[in-house]
């Protein structure tokens, strides 16, 4: 049976998990945006972010497409009872012993090894790559290339950049920001902006 989903933010991200929707032979019932009216992808614009109760009740899965983490995560817990949607790519590879959360994405190309945990309304973006038994936080994104060895930790809300890397072995403390191609090679046990090859916050 096809699952019909609903997916709130019509931007970019939305366009990318209306497209792994497809590919997993499921439905794009419509959007739901705060901005948007018009069409995206010849999936119809059904109503705003808070017209998602007028559908809780039907048969429709939701997913939150929007890049943001905090919003992401507030829009998450504003809501029970909902049925929510898994968006992974078909050309990800995910091993078996993997436990992915719900309204997570993992888009394609990107690898998850064995031993490693995915929270809610996690983004593992476009060939990422997490290796053995990583843990990542509740409502955190992995960007596009990014890289983390084995047995990381990180946080809720946390955001690797593109192209960073993470040595194995890492603690990642939550509301951190690894900029784009920075290189952490020590914990990091303060929230804050990091930046560089080694990573060293961002005053």
């Amino acid at each position: 049976m096809n699952n019909k989903v609903i997916i709130i933010g019509a931007g970019g991200h939305g366009k990318v998990i209306a497209d792994i929707v497809k590919l997993n032979g499921d439905i794009v019932y419509g959007f739901l945006d705060d901005h948007r009216t018009e069409p995206v992808l010849g999936f119809p614009v059904i109503g705003r972010t808070d017209n998602i109760n007028d559908f809780i009740n039907e048969d429709f899965f939701f997913f939150i497409a929007i890049g943001d983490n905090k919003t992401r995560q507030k829009i998450f817990q504003l809501f029970h009872n909902i049925k929510w949607y898994t968006a992974i790519h078909p050309k990800a590879v995910i091993a078996e012993d993997v436990k992915v959360g719900v309204c997570t994405a993992v888009m394609a190309n990107a690898v998850i090894n064995s031993g490693s945990s995915i929270g809610n309304g996690v983004i593992i973006n476009t060939a990422a790559s997490v290796d053995h038994d990583n843990v990542i936080g509740d409502f955190s994104h992995v960007s596009p290339g990014a890289h983390l060895a084995g047995n990381v930790s990180i946080g809720e809300r946390c955001w690797i950049g593109i192209g960073a890397s993470v040595i194995n072995n890492i603690y990642i403390v939550t509301d951190s920001i690894v900029a784009a191609g920075a290189v952490v090679i020590k914990d990091i046990n303060e929230a804050g902006i990091y930046v560089g090859v080694p990573a060293k916050r961002k005053l």
